[in-house]
């Protein structure tokens, strides 16, 4: 199983970005989808994360800014970020809880290889 998270750059204050992570392997159901980001000299901290039945949750620094969705078909998650600040540059990790075909009764937790958001003032 793999995530493949994409969607990073540059921007500026104010803008916006959308980051997608696919999953993809031998896969037979996905849990808890979500977003985590790590800004230089600081702790991963979570962003956002999605329930199998769409249910939401956001880090107080983002409600009201971000929103994370999932298409089910695709395997994928989303993270739309609206009005983007300087503090939200960081490497943007995306995380699922997934069952695999092979072993769909113990469900294991995969990371993405990160992608950078940089917003400049």
């Amino acid at each position: 199983v793999q995530l493949q998270a994409s969607g990073g750059g540059l921007v500026q204050a104010g803008g916006s970005l959308r980051l997608s992570c696919a999953a993809s392997g031998s896969i037979f159901a996905i849990n808890n989808m979500g977003w985590y980001r790590q800004a230089p000299g600081k702790q991963r901290e979570l962003v956002a994360s999605i329930t199998s039945s769409e249910s939401a949750n956001y880090a107080d620094s983002v409600k009201g800014r971000f929103a994370i969705s999932r298409d089910a078909a695709k395997n994928t998650v989303y993270l739309q970020m609206n009005s983007l600040k300087p503090g939200d540059t960081a490497v943007y990790y995306c995380n699922a809880v997934i069952r695999t075909r092979i072993a769909p009764w113990n469900p294991r937790e995969y990371w993405g290889q990160g992608t950078l958001v940089t917003v400049s003032s």
